[in-house]
């Protein structure tokens, strides 16, 4: 059994090189008991690499990866064994019902009882039509039945890799309260990759932002989102506004937005002295509206504006 204490994930100075090419440069991070832990980057940053690391599909170049205390390289029946994972969407037999796509990953396991079969079911509530056929699911329940696969063999670590892709807004919510459920009752850490940053930020506990092979951000999502909010500046005159703003303190002008407006980041308590400087700068304000910053600012802020994937 795991040591409840110690992470369930531990990774240590990670790297993998192909040639001259460094992808994952010295990435270290760890997901504890029962953490819902994001993995974020855009493309060719180094994420999908990192994840085939962690599943055993390629091997480092150097550094460790411990999951439940074992040495993924040195002993890897054993970490492995801690692992579920569904990446993308999950492969099934179509016109087998959802029972006997289980039935054959728990032969293939071969210690799985036809108890925790049953239990992995009710789990992920497809109790109700567990003995009809694949094809007639839809894809949240086609990503619900990957995951009673997965967890089959009781992992400590769920690894996710863009499970909401193809899921409309219902299925994103659904899955989204599945997984922060799985986590909360049955104590499974679990490792999530995706796109949709703001069905991250409501999701996961802490956050990691890989860009260019190197690990740039990890945090609580409300650690790395903490700071000085954002304020909108509606100004009749944007290029003078601009410029006053720019000269002073405290104030950073992020960007003009589309709409005319100057989007700043300064402390809260500043803003009647800013606006007050506009005003005797001969510049009129018709609107102040202050914004809290989103993991989507904050990612492409980090990774100057890259795309995620």
């Amino acid at each position: 059994m795991p040591n409840e204490s110690a992470p369930v994930l531990s990774v240590e100075g990670l790297t993998k090189t192909i040639g001259s090419r460094t992808i994952v440069d010295h990435v270290s991070f760890e997901v504890r008991p029962g953490e819902i832990f994001g993995f974020l980057g855009p493309n060719g940053a180094g994420k999908t690499t990192t994840i085939r690391m962690l599943v055993g599909l390629i091997r480092p170049t150097a550094g460790s990866i411990r999951i439940a205390s074992h040495d993924l390289q040195t002993d890897f029946l054993r970490a492995i064994r801690h692992v579920g994972c569904i990446v993308e969407n999950p492969e099934m037999y179509p016109y087998l019902t959802g029972r006997e796509n289980l039935e054959i990953f728990a032969r293939m396991q071969g210690d799985v009882s036809a108890e925790r079969l049953e239990e992995v079911v009710r789990l992920v509530e497809l109790d109700h039509r567990i003995d009809d056929r694949v094809n007639t699911y839809s894809l949240g329940m086609r990503q619900r039945l990957g995951i009673a696969q997965a967890l089959l063999g009781r992992p400590s670590l769920l690894i996710l890799d863009e499970p909401t892709n193809g899921l409309d807004p219902a299925g994103i919510r659904e899955l989204r309260a599945f997984v922060r459920q799985l986590a909360k009752t049955e104590g499974i850490s679990v490792f999530i990759s995706s796109h949709i940053l703001h069905e991250v930020q409501l999701m996961c506990d802490r956050v990691a932002i890989i860009h260019q092979g190197r690990l740039v951000k990890t945090g609580t999502v409300q650690q790395l989102l903490a700071g000085y909010p954002r304020v909108e500046w509606n100004l009749r005159s944007v290029a003078k506004g601009e410029q006053v703003l720019r000269s002073l303190p405290d104030v950073v002008v992020l960007e003009t937005t589309e709409d005319g407006g100057v989007l700043t980041q300064m402390p809260e308590e500043r803003i009647s002295q800013v606006n007050r400087a506009l005003l005797e700068a001969g510049v009129d304000v018709f609107g102040i509206q202050q914004k809290r910053p989103t993991l989507e600012d904050l990612f492409l802020e980090t990774t100057e504006g890259s795309h995620i994937a």
